[in-house]
């Protein structure tokens, strides 16, 4: 079957292009981008053609840092459910992290995983097996198993390694795998019980904090251990102007780091905690007005490669408590475009700029098809309207939960189309 995408704008920062394009799939890739698909292509019947004038059409989007709970908490999300909901924002490829129950630490998991993605048949899901087993710090998984069954990665995100020999093992075996460690920065020493950040209003609020210098600390211990083993590290969900300056020096020492950050780092901060809101617990948690200007510049200057949801479902079981009690974490894979988008208004990034961050970026960290739509490869394509507004409704989402501290915000700029290797999963139009 033959897909013919004709009027559009096409962003693709793979190759540096945005113009008015059209873009021919057939067959599950990208036959042609060019501007004159509709004259040159072979139309038949079994052709679609779809007039996308005025549209943005980009590679589809990469969402790297999600958890989709399956196995072990399914009344959260399933693998179907975050699928599902990973088409309706614009994902066409996502990765999951492992902490399930039980863990992603074995090759039995992996398989499950995946075989659960396969027959959800939206989004490419691509595990994220855990460093240590059980994510318990102390023994390595077998990385070289996981990643033959399917794991593009490593992590114990939820749970940082304390342990730094563990960590310079991790990083050297994953290196002779080509495949990437994904560490989750935090000092447990410093950050036990604490519930938001620390600073004025944590005082204000009588909570307990937990320190920008947490996160510091680790992301300078990996960046040195990355650094000494001659290997690369990635750093997850980077919330502070610590984190992102001990990142910059080191890209610009020749370090190979990249790093990643979320939607609610860059527009929110801990004020919006003055209401108790369990939607905005996190960890990291929320920072200041400093950090968030920081991550804003850190995303301008390209000291942070990527943007990622960290999409974290949880149920009202677990944020309909009081705030101490309250899980940490949002969902955020449904709302993370028109979020994300808001940085072209303010003017920090172009648009063809967030969609490397949100394409090319992840795809190349991960070392996965997709974040291009160059000729011959699968055709993972996201079709955005830039116009349209809309309200954020939870009750309306496509993910099993509902933690999100956007509800009720008026966006702009929306997913009408994605395609995952050439057939629609998602269609608004």
């Amino acid at each position: 079957m033959k897909l013919l995408l004709t009027g559009g704008r096409v962003i693709d920062p793979s190759r540096n292009i945005d113009e008015k394009l059209d873009l021919l799939i057939e067959n599950g890739f990208i036959a042609r981008c060019d501007r004159n698909s509709v004259a040159s292509a072979d139309i038949s019947q079994d052709t679609q053609t779809l007039d996308l004038t005025d549209m943005i059409i980009v590679p589809g989007l990469v969402d790297m840092h999600t958890h989709l709970r399956e196995p072990g908490h399914e009344y959260k999300e399933t693998i179907l459910t975050g699928s599902e909901a990973a088409v309706t924002g614009g994902f066409t490829s996502i990765a999951c992290m492992p902490n399930t129950k039980p863990v992603n630490d074995n090759r039995s998991v992996t398989e499950f995983i995946l075989k659960q993605a396969a027959i959800a048949d939206m989004a490419r899901v691509y595990p994220v097996a855990a460093i240590s087993r059980n994510s318990e710090g102390t023994l390595l998984t077998e990385f070289g198993d996981l990643h033959e069954a399917g794991a593009v990665a490593y992590s114990d995100d939820g749970l940082p390694v304390m342990n730094s020999r563990l960590m310079r093992s991790a990083l050297e075996y994953a290196h002779s795998l080509a495949v990437p460690v994904i560490s989750h920065c935090e000092d447990l020493n410093l950050s036990k019980g604490g519930h938001m950040n620390e600073g004025i209003i944590s005082t204000e609020l009588g909570l307990t904090g937990i320190p920008s210098v947490a996160e510091d600390v680790m992301v300078e211990r990996d960046i040195a251990l990355a650094a000494f083993t001659n290997t690369s590290v990635h750093i997850a969900h980077v919330s502070t102007a610590g984190s992102v300056e001990a990142i910059r020096r080191a890209k610009d020492k020749g370090v190979r780091v990249t790093a990643e950050t979320a939607p609610h780092y860059f527009t929110l901060t801990d004020e919006f905690l003055r209401s108790f809101s369990t939607n905005a617990k996190m960890y990291p948690p929320l920072r200041s007005h400093e950090d968030t200007a920081a991550i804003k510049q850190g995303l301008r200057d390209g000291t942070i490669d990527a943007i990622a949801s960290d999409h974290a479902p949880h149920s009202s079981i677990e944020k309909d408590v009081e705030f101490m009690f309250a899980a940490s974490g949002i969902i955020g894979m449904e709302t993370s475009l028109a979020i994300c988008l808001k940085l072209v208004d303010e003017g920090i990034l172009s648009l063809s700029q967030l969609i490397e961050k949100m394409t090319t970026a992840p795809a190349a960290i991960l070392n996965i098809a997709g974040g291009t739509l160059a000729a011959g490869s699968v055709a993972d394509v996201t079709v955005i309207d830039p116009r349209r507004k809309w309200t954020i409704d939870v009750s309306r989402f496509r993910s099993k939960s509902r933690n999100s501290p956007y509800n009720g915000w008026q966006v702009k700029g929306k997913t009408i189309l994605t395609i995952v290797g050439g057939v629609i999963k998602y269609r608004d139009i």
